[in-house]
C-alpha cells in the first residue's frame, strides 16, 4: 500500500524465516523494516494516524494484533535503531503493543512443542534453514518417530511464525521437521531459482539434509521416519518416496503432481511451467524427467493421497494417477477426495478430518 504521503510503499518482506513490514521509498529505492526482528508479520494496516498494525506470530504465539507506539513517518525521522535479530540492517519501531488475546486462554492451557533452529549443509555449497519440533516432555534422549513436512510452493517458507501443524503433531508424539529447501522465497534470488528445471534434485537433498541432522543430533529414529505435504509439499513427497523409497516408513502427499504432461492444458500454470519446461512436444525429455509418476515402480512406502475434487491448480487426476500405479503394484494406499474443494480445503470439517487422517 502506498504510505500516507505518497513517497513509499509498504509492503510485506519474506526474510529467512522472518516475515516484516518494510517501506520503499520510490525516489531513492532505500528499505527501512517498519516492523522486523524474529516475527512472522502477516496481514498489515497503514492507520491514518501513519502507526502500523500488523498480525503478529511467533513459535509460541499464535497470530495477535499488535500496533506501533510511534507513526511511522515520526519514527522514520528519529533514524530508528537495529532491532536485535533483524536481517540484513533491518530497522523496526521501538515498541510494539499488543492489542489482542484471542488466543492467550488457549496457549496458557497447552503444553507446547519446543522448538529449534537449525542451519544444515547440502549439495552444491548451500545452507539450507530449517526448524525441529520436539514434544513436550520430551526427555531429550529418546529417539521420537519423525516427520518431515515439506511446505507448498515451491516459493513458500516456513519461519518463526506459529504452526498449528507442527504443534499438533508434536503433541502427538512426533518429532517434526521443517526445512527451506532451494526453492523456497527468503533467501535471495539465485536460492529460489536453483529449483529451475531441476524439481526433485537439490531439493531432495535439502531436506533430507535436515532429516540428518535430526538424526545425528539424537532426536530421529532413522526407522522411524515419516514424510508429507501438500501441493509442492507433496510433490517434493512424491519425489522422495520414488528416488529414496527406502527412506521412510510411511508418506502423506496432498494435492500433488505425479505426471507432468498430464497436466498440459488442464491446470493453470500453462505459461510458468512453458517458460520453464518448454512445450511437452519440443521439449519432452525435460517433462518426462522431472515426471516422479515415471519411477513409481520404486516406491516401496505406504502412502495416503488426497486431494480437492475441484482442484485448478494441481488437478485431482494427479492424485487418481498415482493412487492407481500403486493400487496396481501392490503399494498400502489410499486416496481421500474432499468433494467440490479447490486447492486448499475451506470447510472447517474437512480442515478436521485431514488432521484426523494425517495422525492416523
Amino acid at each position: 500500500v502506498w504510505d500516507r504521503d505518497g513517497r513509499g510503499i509498504v509492503f510485506s518482506v519474506a526474510d529467512e524465516g522472518e516475515t516484516h513490514v518494510a517501506r520503499v521509498d520510490v525516489e531513492t529505492g532505500r528499505i527501512e523494516r517498519l516492523v522486523g526482528g524474529e516475527i512472522d508479520a502477516g496481514a498489515f494496516h497503514v492507520g491514518e494516524d501513519g502507526r502500523v498494525a500488523a498480525v503478529i506470530s511467533r513459535p509460541h504465539l499464535p497470530g495477535e494484533l499488535f500496533v506501533t507506539e510511534r507513526p511511522v513517518a515520526t519514527a522514520m525521522a528519529d533514524r530508528m535503531a537495529p532491532v536485535e535479530g533483524a536481517r540484513t540492517g533491518g530497522r523496526n519501531l521501538e515498541r510494539l503493543r499488543k492489542l489482542t488475546a484471542v488466543n492467550d486462554s488457549l496457549v496458557s492451557a497447552l503444553a507446547l512443542a519446543e522448538v529449534r533452529n537449525i542451519h544444515v549443509p547440502s549439495t552444491e555449497g548451500a545452507t539450507i534453514e530449517g526448524w525441529i519440533y520436539t514434544p513436550a516432555g520430551w526427555d531429550g534422549e529418546t529417539r521420537l518417530p519423525t516427520l518431515l513436512r515439506i511446505h507448498g510452493g515451491p516459493n513458500g517458507m516456513y519461519g518463526v511464525g506459529f504452526s498449528t501443524e507442527a504443534q499438533l503433531l508434536a503433541a502427538n508424539g512426533y518429532a517434526v521437521i521443517n526445512m527451506n529447501p532451494r526453492g523456497s522465497s527468503g533467501y535471495g534470488f539465485d536460492f529460489g531459482m536453483a529449483l529451475w528445471q531441476r524439481w526433485g534434485v537439490p531439493d531432495v537433498e535439502d531436506v533430507l539434509a535436515g532429516v540428518n541432522e535430526a538424526v545425528a543430533q539424537g532426536i530421529a529414529d532413522p526407522d522411524r521416519l515419516g514424510v508429507g505435504g501438500w501441493s509442492y509439499g507433496g510433490i517434493l513427497t512424491n519425489y522422495l518416496i520414488t528416488r529414496r523409497p527406502d527412506v521412510f516408513k510411511g508418506a502423506i502427499t496432498g494435492a500433488s503432481m505425479a505426471l507432468l504432461v498430464a497436466n498440459y492444458g488442464h491446470d493453470h500454470y500453462q505459461l510458468g511451467n512453458e517458460r520453464e519446461w518448454g512445450l511437452p512436444w519440443e521439449n519432452r525429455e525435460m517433462w518426462e524427467r522431472l515426471s516422479p509418476f515415471n519411477d513409481v515402480d520404486k516406491v516401496q512406502t505406504p502412502t495416503l493421497i488426497m486431494g480437492g475434487e475441484s482442484d485448478w491448480n494441481v488437478p485431482i487426476q494427479n492424485s487418481e494417477q498415482l493412487y492407481q500405479a500403486l493400487r496396481r503394484r501392490g503399494v498400502p494406499t489410499q486416496l481421500v477426495v474432499y468433494p467440490g474443494q479447490p486447492h486448499g480445503l475451506r470447510p472447517a470439517a474437512y480442515q478436521l478430518d485431514r488432521y484426523k487422517r494425517y495422525i492416523e
